[in-house]
């Protein structure tokens, strides 16, 4: 029994020990040596170049983006007012033609100043 709680401290320390060694190697850059980059130069250099690709990608679509909603709102905004615009282009229209009409019939009618005033009576 002893030397089996032996062996799975022994085998505890050794992780410990390796997951050390790894982390160390990793801070002081040993896992990754040289010759890896320098056998791989092509495909790191493609590799940064589709990574950058692809923000720049990204930022691109995302800018357009809140560009067409920018627009899209705009655009809501001018058809109101172009519909506000022409119901009041139309009923000017309307009463200038009515006005004209009247005036070469020679009925002398014209248009009331005051508006109509509604009269109570007390029943």
């Amino acid at each position: 029994m002893a030397r089996n709680t032996d062996t799975t401290d022994n085998d505890t320390s050794t992780m410990l020990h390796r997951s050390g060694t790894v982390m160390r190697r990793l801070i002081f850059g040993q896992v990754v040596s040289s010759d890896f980059f320098a056998r791989n130069w092509l495909a790191m250099i493609l590799g940064v170049f589709m990574i950058l690709a692809y923000i720049s990608s990204k930022y691109s679509c995302q800018t357009k983006m809140e560009e067409v909603n920018r627009l899209t709102k705009q655009y809501e905004i001018v058809s109101a007012e172009l519909v506000r615009y022409r119901s009041r282009y139309m009923g000017q229209i309307r009463e200038s033609s009515m006005q004209a009409m009247v005036d070469s019939l020679k009925l002398n009618l014209k248009v009331q100043e005051n508006p109509p005033y509604r009269i109570k009576t007390d029943r």
